[in-house]
């Protein structure tokens, strides 16, 4: 078995080389996909300038998305940082700033990376730009981060799913979050094992969340929800590194996460037919935006 199909897999093949699990990652995907090191480095490297874009795109004051339910609460919520009026402090406040400000760029048709969906793109960069600029940490270590997010993010691919139509926001959010932590934990120097509790905790924090989308639109409550992400991501990490370790290990917790997904009814897998699509404002906003269907 691959070290894409097991996070035990992937965190055994980092401990034998004595290396990060974001090493590990580069090494062998430049070998499957015959490039250089150097190259895929650069074709991640430019993913991570496009999220930085779209966190200044996203926080622009008078950005509305066309349906007119999402935009400008990026800005808002910049303000209060800005202001010291946020009640938990300058980096998880701009983690909040910069998770709303790409989803928002999302839903308003902006460029953004598709982390590991679009409705989850603001999660992982939310977390990882606010730390780079908390800890002054340099752009190399980030964009290598990057390859451990996506390392994990695969692993849940290759075994649950990472669709909010196959699997609910657990399995876009969700993902997204554990994703994010276990970068974050290599980020702040915890070991492979930490980084793999990290996305346990994350994604066990997450399982049974249902994807609702508002009128069908990526706009509610998946803006709201990127924010809650990049916050869960920071949980899973800081819980990680103070050394507590999740009961159920984390290729445990992604099979769990798609069992939850199988039972889900399919009115909660992105078919806008319950949750918060299904409540009277949710059906008045879909006739506002489409007439009568």
């Amino acid at each position: 078995m691959g070290i894409y199909y097991s996070i035990e897999n992937l965190v055994a093949a980092a401990l034998s080389e004595n290396k990060k699990i974001s090493q590990i990652v580069l090494t062998e995907q430049a070998h499957e996909l015959e490039k250089t090191e150097e190259e895929l480095y650069h074709i991640m490297r430019e993913s991570f300038l496009v999220m930085q874009q779209s966190v200044v795109e996203g926080t622009a004051p008078d950005m509305r998305s066309v349906s007119g339910l999402t935009g400008g609460n990026a800005y808002k919520m910049k303000c209060a940082v800005d202001s010291n009026k946020n009640l938990c402090g300058k980096v998880f406040g701009n983690a909040l700033v910069r998770a709303l400000a790409v989803s928002e760029s999302n839903a308003c048709m902006g460029r953004i990376v598709a982390a590991p969906t679009a409705g989850s793109c603001g999660i992982i960069p939310a977390a990882l730009l606010s730390i780079m600029e908390d800890r002054s940490l340099n752009e190399h270590d980030v964009i290598m981060a990057l390859f451990t997010s996506s390392a994990f993010g695969m692993v849940i691919a290759n075994n649950a799913s990472i669709s909010g139509a196959e699997g609910g926001c657990q399995a876009e959010c969700g993902s997204a979050s554990a994703m994010a932590a276990a970068a974050l934990t290599e980020l702040a120097g915890g070991t492979p094992q930490m980084a793999a509790h990290a996305c346990a905790i994350a994604l066990q924090n997450i399982l049974g969340l249902v994807c609702d989308p508002v009128a069908g639109l990526v706009e509610v409550p998946c803006v709201n929800r990127n924010a809650m992400g990049v916050a869960n991501a920071f949980v899973g990490a800081e819980l990680a590194l103070a050394g507590i370790e999740s009961v159920i290990p984390a290729d445990e917790v992604i099979v769990a996460m798609k069992r939850v997904g199988d039972a889900m009814p399919n009115a909660l897998k992105e078919t806008s037919e319950g949750g918060l699509a299904s409540t009277p404002t949710g059906k008045r906003l879909k006739k506002e935006i489409f007439g009568e269907v």
